[in-house]
């Protein structure tokens, strides 16, 4: 055997251990490392739903905004000029004195004649586009609107409309949504050289502006540039919480860069904008630049110029700390940081910013809330949105409402109605403050509700009269009771004679007597004098013979929703109800027979502008035309001749109205309601204890219905009666009208009787047509006696026990609101 055969196979050399060790460490790094890499994919799947669900999905609970009725301009309008600049005031239009306005939102006035911008403004039908007006008003209406750029002359514009209210989410954040081309260039360039410099070239997460800004900050001695990227700061708002951890900084990294994968540098621009914080109103959060840009200035952001943004910007950093309106200096010191910062990267020019820091801040008071506070009418409003919508959706889902309130009407009947009860409670040696009122407004042919106050205060959001005060209503429950009558043409006309005699009806062991208010008997009187002079026997008589359950089915064709008691006492007024269900009764007179609900709302709209419910015209024709324009006729009579002669005396030449005064027992209520061309409105006055007040409805009530109608535009009754009547002179009177032909003389009634010839008293158990009296009443009637309107006007109150407040069952008016 050769040496190399015998040679022994040698062992292998086994490792050091040192080697066997770090080995054994690679392996389990290696492990360790494909587990958190493992991890970390699965967690970032779980970041990146968050990332998409909110960022894809309803981003914030925006309120709901409540919008008055636009002003709209055109040819021949009437408009005041005080009024029109107290509209664009309301509006926040800028007032400037030169004519090169300089922005949307600015007007000039020299005396009557006005230069304006206005503004874009997103309606439910359409966007209203920003024009440049000429408007010229010359006595008391609108002369000529042209377009002040040479343009083709609109024949009608819509200011913007006003924001009257804001129903905020649970969390009381309020934002108002800005597309990112909405975004001045002015503030998206100034907002990347302040918080982000590397904006555009970064992923999320900018380790050299971290260090760049560490540098800056250094340099300058203070806080002037921000270390975290827009992205993050975004992520951190919109995502998580203020929380300064480790673990937080991680995961926002971590999004920040799921942020940027997934969505445009533009959409993250647009998102901050809308999310950043700014600053607080009370309990309400000012969140997103636009919002901010109305709180602070009262200036929509494509208004407001190069201090104002930088200021804006300035306040990213601290907005508390930074609040303008109670840090004034600090916020100073800061804008003008941001100036230089701006100047550094050529947003502006260095002289722009020497100009810029003279400028005051320029904070405007009541900045970004809603305009005026109508928490009557906005009562309303919320009543009949809550028969559509959820108390939720209204928090959350940015519905933009369109009411129909007139600013011009409201601001008119708020200054109306103080005014006028101070001036009664002085004349009648009352205390003051003794007095509570409540007026409706609406418009005649639609139905419209333009101004609702509930109280003497109009700004206060206490107890609402004008919905929940139910009163009996007194005499104005008699034109319903002529329109009856009037609807039987074959049987009455205007000039029919009826019987003024005395009346007595059983009532249970006592019997219902009602009297004129002079007791006094007229003998025959004609049917039109009767309403005018508000006679109560007359009344009574009248009914009696139509028939009770006749006038309730009429006060019902009326618009009135709540039960009625079939009893002879209704044809004086002893049914109640509130100022709103009393305009509704006389919408309808004043329409010639043609119902519009009362309606608040005109549409309804989401967020991205898309129609919801709407809240069409439902217009019914309930009475004949041609009995309700006789029974107006008539009215008219209560205000040239009647117990509201005062007011005929007030009344412009050319103006004709008509109305119907009020008065209850021992004048606890004093009511006046009546009609304008175009105008139907309503005035409560009493005492909320109930307690006799000395007022009747044509010493009280009319006189605030007087102050506020008298001040506002309006448009005279019809000359043009409805197809069937005729206009001719009979029974010694000229241009009476009548459904059909004129009577023969010998049917004329008189007004000539001076009440002292004897009159047989009327004592039936039931009337000639069959209505129950009272003893054969419903059992679940009040008693007669206890609920007698008094006449109009009353005569001076006797001493009587406080009564109860009445309770009536089944209204079902307010469900509609």
């Amino acid at each position: 055997m050769t040496d190399a055969q015998h040679r022994r196979p040698t062992r292998r050399r086994r490792p050091s251990t040192t080697a066997r060790v770090g080995g054994f460490l690679w392996r389990w790094l290696w492990i360790i490392t494909a587990g958190v890499s493992v991890a970390g994919v699965f967690y970032g799947v779980q970041l990146d739903r968050v990332v998409r669900g909110k960022f894809e999905g309803q981003r914030w609970a925006l309120p709901a905004r409540v919008y008055a009725r636009p002003l709209e301009l055109y040819a021949s309008r009437p408009l005041d000029p005080e009024q029109f600049q107290a509209e664009l005031d309301r509006l926040n239009y800028h007032q400037v004195e030169n004519a090169e306005l300089p922005s949307s939102g600015t007007y000039q006035r020299v005396g009557d004649h006005f230069l304006l911008k206005t503004r874009t403004f997103q309606f439910w039908d359409g966007q209203e586009p920003a024009r440049h007006l000429d408007v010229q008003l010359v006595d008391g209406r609108v002369a000529r609107l042209t377009d002040a750029d040479g343009g083709a002359d609109p024949a009608l514009v819509r200011l913007d409309a006003m924001l009257i209210a804001s129903i905020y989410p649970t969390h009381n954040e309020d934002r108002i949504l800005v597309r990112r081309e909405d975004l001045p260039d002015l503030l998206v360039n100034t907002l990347i050289a302040v918080e982000d410099r590397n904006f555009h070239n970064h992923f999320g997460v900018d380790p050299r502006g971290i260090l760049r800004a560490a540098y800056s900050n250094f340099q300058a001695g203070a806080v002037v540039e921000g270390a975290s990227t827009l992205t993050q700061q975004l992520v951190k708002n919109f995502y998580l919480n203020a929380d300064r951890t480790f673990q937080r900084k991680l995961k926002e990294a971590y999004m920040s860069l799921l942020l940027e994968l997934r969505y445009s540098k533009n959409e993250i621009l647009e998102a901050y904008a809308n999310e950043i914080y700014l600053g607080q109103d009370g309990r309400r959060a000012i969140h997103g630049f636009a919002l901010a840009s109305s709180f602070f200035f009262n200036k929509s952001l494509n208004e407001i110029g190069i201090p104002e943004t930088a200021l804006l910007i300035g306040m990213v950093q601290a907005p508390s700390n930074l609040d303008p309106r109670r840090h004034p200096e600090a916020a100073t010191t800061r804008r003008n940081l941001v100036l230089d910062l701006m100047v550094r990267d050529h947003v502006i020019s260095a002289k722009d910013a020497a100009q810029a820091k003279t400028m005051p801040l320029g904070i405007a008071e009541g900045g970004g809330r809603p305009v005026g506070s109508y928490p009557d009418f906005i009562s309303l409003v919320r009543r009949q949105l809550q028969r559509d919508y959820h108390d939720e959706d209204l928090r959350s889902e940015g519905l933009n409402i369109f009411t129909t309130l007139d600013p011009l009407v409201q601001a008119t009947v708020e200054r109306a109605v103080p005014k006028q009860l101070s001036a009664l409670e002085k004349s009648h040696q009352m205390k003051p403050e003794t007095l509570e009122s409540a007026a409706v407004v609406t418009s005649v042919d639609q139905g419209e509700v333009l101004a609702l106050v509930g109280g003497r205060k109009p700004g206060y959001a206490g107890f609402n009269r004008a919905l929940d005060t139910v009163r009996s209503i007194g005499s104005l429950v008699k034109p319903a009771v002529y329109l009856t009558a009037l609807a039987q043409p074959e049987r009455y006309t205007l000039t029919s004679g009826i019987s003024d005699s005395p009346v007595s009806l059983a009532d249970g062991d006592k019997r219902w007597e009602p009297k004129n208010y002079d007791r006094r008997v007229n003998g025959t009187v004609r049917l039109a004098d009767a309403l005018a002079r508000s006679l109560n026997l007359a009344t009574v008589n009248l009914g009696l013979s139509v028939g009770v359950k006749k006038v309730a089915e009429t006060l019902y064709q009326l618009g009135i929703q709540r039960k009625i008691r079939i009893v002879p006492s209704l044809l004086l007024g002893s049914v109640s109800m509130s100022p709103l269900e009393v305009a509704q009764m006389y919408q309808t007179l004043a329409a010639n027979g043609y119902r519009a609900p009362l309606r608040a709302i005109r549409e309804v709209v989401d967020a991205k502008g898309q129609p919801l419910n709407r809240y069409p015209l439902a217009i019914e024709a309930v009475i004949d035309p041609k009995a309700a324009y006789l029974t107006g006729w008539a009215m008219q009579g209560v205000v040239k001749r009647g117990t509201a002669k005062w007011l005929g005396e007030q009344l412009p030449d050319g103006m004709t109205m008509a109305g119907k005064t009020g008065t209850t027992d021992d004048m606890r209520d004093s009511w006046f309601a009546g009609f304008s061309g175009d105008k139907v409105a309503v005035v409560w006055l009493g005492r909320d204890d109930y307690k006799p007040m000395g007022l009747t409805g044509g010493t009280g009530a009319l006189r605030v219905w007087a102050e506020f109608m008298l001040a506002l535009a309006n448009e005279p009754l019809s000359e043009f009666p409805p197809e069937g009547v005729v206009i001719a002179d009979a029974c010694g009177r000229t241009k009476i009208p009548y459904i059909g032909s004129a009577p023969r003389s010998q049917n004329c009634g008189s007004s000539d009787n001076n009440g002292d010839e004897p009159i047989k008293r009327r004592t039936a158990r039931r009337n000639e047509n069959g209505e129950s009296s009272p003893e054969s009443a419903d059992a679940d009637a009040e008693p007669v006696a206890e609920s007698v309107a008094a006449p109009e006007p009353a005569p001076p109150p006797k001493p009587k026990p406080k009564p109860k407040p009445q309770v009536e069952e089944n209204n079902t008016f307010m469900s509609d609101f």
